[in-house]
């Protein structure tokens, strides 16, 4: 791709994932002009969202404008994308992107808007994609960016990270706009990291308010957590700075306060005394947290004794029948 179209951002993009964070963000893009596919895993769910032109399911009551093409076939979604962006859960990435395996040519830059950890293997998203679609310029968006508020047009900042310059210039410029700014970073590993992580800290900021220890507390937590973050970032090979920054600190304060919140949701119903899986069958969308909870202490996981005291709490709460208290 030639410096001067990065330069002037994407004309046409792709989306893979119809919830809420790919429809906020094919939204954003259609909005800017940029000629924009949404692609759905379902038909049903494609022909749904072409004849509301509104994602009833994850972004009820925001319109989405005719511009935008929808679609369940991955050739016909990747036709012509300048540049793709994955905003699929995690567990299911993999599946997901064996599907664009022959759609997407190798030379479409690929952004993964993705925040988790895969359960069997402790890969970050990127590195997932990187496996099934083969070496191709990739890049990591992350940061403070609830998709009820990004789909509104509330004032957001998040972060491009990406070890080539050029493309993180190229999507910031592909974003940006007078309500979604975007920083670029070359930490791709810390960054990917801190929207990772912080969602385990979050959903034990949500069991400290299901249990109403209040904000002394809750503080205390977000504070030792970070410091947790930034640990185990830092052996992987990521900037300590990075956590603390809108990947990391940014990131989670967002997810441990805002009612937005799916995995601070998880924790304060179980601080309350749920059951886990009653609080999973209930949800409409995918609380990351408790998957990359999972992964951290999962049997093929080495976290490589760094500490993690409050991750491995929630992991106990969760997953070992600990009392929240």
């Amino acid at each position: 791709m030639s410096a001067p179209l990065r330069d002037a951002g994407a004309r046409q993009a792709l989306v893979i994932g119809d919830g809420g964070w790919g429809t906020a963000l094919a939204l954003l893009l259609a909005t800017r002009g940029v000629q924009t596919s949404l692609w759905s895993a379902s038909l049903e769910n494609s022909e749904d969202l072409r004849r509301t032109l509104e994602n009833r399911r994850f972004l009820p009551g925001v319109k989405l404008p005719a511009s935008l093409r929808f679609t369940a076939d991955p050739f016909t979604a990747a036709e012509g994308a300048e540049l793709a962006f994955s905003a699929v859960p995690t567990q299911f990435l993999r599946t997901v992107a064996q599907r664009f395996e022959d759609a997407l040519p190798g030379n479409v830059p690929l952004v993964s808007a993705t925040k988790g950890l895969e359960i069997e293997t402790l890969h970050r998203p990127s590195e997932i994609l990187a496996e099934v679609l083969g070496e191709r310029p990739i890049c990591v968006l992350t940061g403070p960016s609830h998709a009820e508020e990004v789909a509104r047009s509330k004032p957001t900042t998040v972060v491009a990270a990406c070890a080539d310059p050029s493309l993180a210039a190229f999507v910031q410029a592909s974003l940006t706009s007078d309500s979604f700014r975007v920083y670029t970073s070359d930490d791709m590993v810390g960054a990917e990291l801190g929207g990772a992580l912080k969602n385990v800290i979050a959903i034990a900021a949500g069991i400290s308010d299901g249990l109403e220890l209040g904000d002394n507390a809750k503080a205390a937590l977000l504070t030792r957590g970070m410091m947790e973050m930034a640990r185990f970032g830092q052996t992987r090979g990521a900037r300590v700075e990075t956590f603390f920054g809108l990947a990391g600190i940014g990131d989670l304060v967002t997810t441990c306060c805002s009612r937005h919140s799916r995995n601070r949701a998880v924790g304060e119903a179980i601080g309350r005394g749920e059951r886990l899986e009653a609080i999973l069958k209930r949800m409409n969308m995918v609380a990351e947290g408790v998957w990359t909870t999972k992964a951290l202490f999962g049997p093929e996981a080495d976290i490589g004794g760094v500490a993690m005291p409050i991750a491995t709490e929630v992991h106990a709460v969760l997953f070992e029948d600990k009392d929240p208290r």
